[in-house]
């Protein structure tokens, strides 16, 4: 069997994208939570994914994020960039501009909004691939556009040179280990994880490194679990997931009732990144709301309890 040498790994944190009061891209936050990052460890960003509510940005927004992350990061580590969108040729548009504005990669989902067969994705990814001059990951995340991206689909593509990667946020732990499996006869195809509560478990299993939401707030904490797994210390590597469990709880913050999945979770990471000084305000696009002073305070404590420091 090949020596793996994937081209991505570690932890690559999907951005968060953060707001001034009036909504507007906050320049100054972002190139803030670039530095974190990269002082944490990460080997590489995510932008303009779930996390960095590339679904409620404008182009014009889009365009700064991308402008902003690649400036920050200054070479230091890669910079992937999503190019969501629902069709091939918007997706081809996007990842063109990604690439121009200094995208090391793009990230690109199924099509969706559109009833889509598996032809058809296997046709789209092979388009946006033959489209770009940067490498293509794709972003399996069935929970928003409703296509499954099995092993079946992505390792034909990834041995046809066609998809250098994939970021895995479907929650299918068993079509994740069947695709790591295919995976050790592709030495350069990264499979990633961004199911960030069992990091520990499928880097047993054999994934190259994490995409994990929650490493916004706390990617210290990822990059030593991700090197105590590296080094085979399983023990360190549970320890610290465990403790990222109980952090993962200030998605719970949010009053029921009052805000979907995706904003109680993206305003948590926001607000808990107010708290540490890092970003100036828990602003969200619309229609999602900022959490309240009652829901900041309880996040306050799950950083306290996870040892992470505030202003």
């Amino acid at each position: 069997m090949t020596a793996r040498t994937p081209r991505y790994s570690g932890v690559i944190p999907p951005v968060v994208t953060p707001l001034t009061a009036d909504g507007e891209l906050d320049r100054p936050s972002l190139e803030r939570v670039v530095g974190h990052l990269i002082d944490g460890g990460v080997s590489g960003l995510f932008a303009l994914g779930s996390s960095g509510e590339t679904a409620y940005l404008t182009p014009r927004q889009q365009d700064q994020v991308i402008e902003v992350i690649t400036a920050a990061a200054a070479g230091r580590v890669p910079v992937l960039v999503g190019a969501i969108e629902t069709t091939t040729n918007r997706a081809i548009e996007r990842a063109n501009r990604a690439a121009e504005l200094g995208a090391d990669a793009v990230v690109v989902t199924a099509p969706f909004y559109t009833r889509t067969h598996d032809a058809e994705i296997d046709r789209h990814f092979r388009q946006v691939a033959a489209a770009v001059d940067v490498p293509l990951l794709a972003y399996d995340v069935p929970v928003c556009v409703h296509s499954k991206l099995d092993p079946e689909l992505l390792l034909p593509l990834a041995a046809d040179g066609v998809l250098a990667g994939v970021k895995d946020s479907s929650g299918d732990d068993g079509s994740f280990r069947r695709l790591v499996i295919g995976a050790r006869e592709l030495p350069g195809f990264s499979v990633l994880t961004g199911h960030e509560l069992v990091v520990d478990a499928m880097m047993l299993g054999g994934a190259d490194g994490s995409v994990p939401g929650l490493g916004n707030v706390d990617p210290h904490g990822y990059v030593r679990l991700h090197e105590a797994a590296v080094r085979g210390d399983w023990a360190a590597a549970t320890a610290e997931q465990d403790r990222l469990v109980g952090l993962f709880d200030i998605i719970r913050a949010a009053r029921p009732g009052t805000a979907s999945a995706t904003a109680a979770g993206l305003g948590a990471f926001k607000t808990a990144l107010m708290l540490r000084g890092i970003i100036t305000t828990n602003v969200m696009s619309p229609p999602m709301r900022p959490l309240d002073a009652e829901e900041t305070a309880t996040i306050a404590g799950y950083l306290e309890r996870a040892g992470l420091s505030t202003v």
